[in-house]
């Protein structure tokens, strides 16, 4: 059995070889990535790409717009994403905090440390540890690793946690065995999720997979 380490950098490998650079988060901008981090929960991204042209289109896409903006304005706007007025209120409490305590800075915000910005990122309603930790890898570019349901579906598969594994944990074991590369995290990220999308699904496609060699899959279905 190879080492934690070994065997992250080998499904590593292995996932660039077939999906190569992901490229991922695509955006224009860092307050962009913002507004997709939060956008993107319990949704799908073609429905948050729709939303984000939206608020391009009216030209709102910019703190100081959704500062200005009054939440059933920005609801209308987001409105293909689902829990439109959920998130609108959300980002709402972002901006809100954005500019009492940065007047508006990213920049500034950005310049904390990574656990401080993390801290006050979780502070704000509506930001738990994905979203935050999507907003510090893609927005800030800190090296942090981002978990998500795709992360936790096929490291359970390969033997590497069990199902009751907590969020923190799972992040640790990428940043305690991985070099702690913002660049790393953030193409390691992308690539388990497009693999997990097209392969490694609920119901995955196992003869397809290039880590069926160590996946428990198949042997307990």
């Amino acid at each position: 059995m190879l080492k934690t380490s070994k065997r992250l950098s080998k499904i590593y490998n292995i996932l660039y070889k077939i999906h190569g650079p992901r490229n991922w988060w695509p955006a224009d901008s860092p307050f962009e990535v913002i507004v997709g981090a939060v956008l993107t929960q319990n949704t799908s991204w073609e429905n948050v790409k729709k939303a984000i042209a939206n608020l391009k289109r009216k030209r709102k896409l910019s703190p100081r717009q959704f500062y200005k903006i009054k939440i059933s304005e920005l609801s209308s706007l987001i409105k293909s994403c689902g829990y439109h007025n959920i998130k609108a209120k959300r980002l709402k409490s972002f901006i809100d905090y954005l500019f009492k305590n940065y007047k508006g800075s990213l920049s500034k915000f950005f310049s904390n440390s990574t656990a401080n910005i993390r801290k006050q990122l979780l502070a704000i309603n509506g930001i738990g540890p994905e979203t935050a930790d999507s907003i510090l890898l893609y927005a800030a570019g800190k090296a942090v690793f981002v978990v998500d349901a795709y992360t936790k579906r096929i490291l359970e598969r390969q033997g590497l946690i069990k199902p009751n594994t907590a969020y923190e944990q799972i992040q640790q074991l990428f940043e305690n065995n991985l070099p702690k590369s913002s660049k790393l995290f953030n193409e390691y990220h992308a690539l388990i999720v497009e693999h997990a999308k097209w392969v490694c699904k609920k119901k995955p496609i196992c003869s397809e997979c290039a880590l069926r060699k160590w996946c428990s899959y198949e042997s307990q279905h």
